[in-house]
């Protein structure tokens, strides 16, 4: 990558897991961005990775005067008023997932955005993943033929409830929270916007005295469209699992097992610039419906920079960005819609107003 003319200044609020493993060393890999500022309450922390960086309190960053896009890695709770200070300050927001907690602080933050001219947009960076890229090439090439079922896991096995805020009850906590914007947010890359959605969701783990968890730690959802069924499935009691996607259709079926390494490959310290950043040792498999053939496909290249090579460049450009209001309001509303759908026990239309839906047109 080429360093463009003009340097945008980054600030970061929040240095916890997402702040310091994700964003931080992302965002310091690109030519253009400089991270500037680092909101935390653990100054030593932060400048123990990032020694240039100006720490202060979270609430100073979204008016600092050193900063011209704002990224927010805080509780969930929090992204509403730290990007409305933000936005209405004249800088520009990246949101970590969940966008918000509310559908209506997400319109919110989209008239905001709107009304101050300002980039507006949410860290979905698992569209950068291996997975989905081979998800992506898959559906592209048509050898599957007429696609009828898609099915994505996100399963883990953390059978231990812990002492955080995801884990508590309270606005923004639970599994379908921390994973639902990613499994959904895939879906609408793919396919586009569902009609309906159907959802159930359980709290099956206990603490170490016997009591029941707080929070919802297994999620089964269905998107529907009108000839294609979703299924998105997510659990904290998976110890074995079977392929993380499975795509059928009129032709043939395929799979993709084992989960994308950027991830762990950032935990332990590798910058994104590697060559060996991204690389999935685990090939997809594509089976033939007429003779039963299995074909074994290599996993494209990968790498979570895209997210903010693109914000980057829509910032320079004054273009949106791949990832704008339309699609954060558009998951925060399947969302929503599916606590509702799981609370009521039925399937509910997606509450998109007319003009929200044209953007999907």
């Amino acid at each position: 990558m080429t360093a463009p003319s003009r340097t945008i200044r980054v600030g970061l609020i929040g240095y916890g897991y997402a702040g310091k493993t994700l964003h931080a060393p992302l965002i310091r890999s690109i030519p253009g961005f400089a991270l500037t500022v680092v909101g935390s309450s653990k100054p030593e922390a932060v400048h123990a990775s990032i020694p240039e960086a100006n720490v202060c309190t979270p609430d100073e960053v979204p008016t600092h005067p050193d900063v011209d896009l704002v990224v927010i890695a805080t509780p969930n709770t929090s992204h509403y008023p730290l990007a409305a200070t933000a936005l209405r300050a004249g800088k520009d927001v990246v949101l970590d997932k969940p966008f918000t907690v509310t559908l209506a602080e997400a319109r919110s933050l989209a008239e905001i955005a709107k009304q101050h001219n300002r980039l507006l947009s949410v860290f979905h960076n698992r569209r950068w993943d291996s997975e989905i890229l081979a998800t992506q090439s898959i559906l592209a090439s048509g050898v599957l033929g007429e696609v009828s079922h898609y099915e994505c896991h996100m399963d883990r096995f953390r059978p231990i409830i812990r002492q955080r805020w995801r884990e508590d009850a309270g606005p923004g906590a639970g599994l379908w929270f921390d994973l639902g914007p990613h499994l959904i947010d895939q879906t609408l890359f793919l396919f586009g916007l569902p009609t309906a959605v159907n959802a159930s969701f359980a709290t099956l783990r206990r603490t170490p005295d016997g009591q029941p968890g707080q929070t919802e730690d297994w999620a089964h959802i269905q998107l529907l469209y009108p000839n294609l069924r979703v299924i998105l499935h997510a659990t904290l009691l998976a110890a074995g699992t079977g392929p993380r996607t499975t795509v059928h259709g009129t032709l043939g079926s395929w799979m993709k097992y084992g989960l994308d390494v950027q991830e762990d490959q950032l935990k332990a310290g590798l910058s994104p610039n590697d060559p060996a950043f991204g690389v999935d040792p685990d090939q997809s498999i594509l089976i033939d419906g007429a003779t039963g053939t299995r074909t074994l496909i290599p996993a494209p290249p990968a790498n979570q920079q895209g997210y903010y090579v693109d914000i980057r460049d829509a910032i320079l450009t004054h273009q949106p960005p791949a990832i704008s209001t339309h699609d954060a309001v558009a998951v925060m509303a399947i969302l929503e819609t599916s606590f509702a759908s799981g609370a009521q026990g039925k399937t509910l239309p997606i509450p998109l107003t007319p003009e929200e839906q044209a953007d999907w047109a």
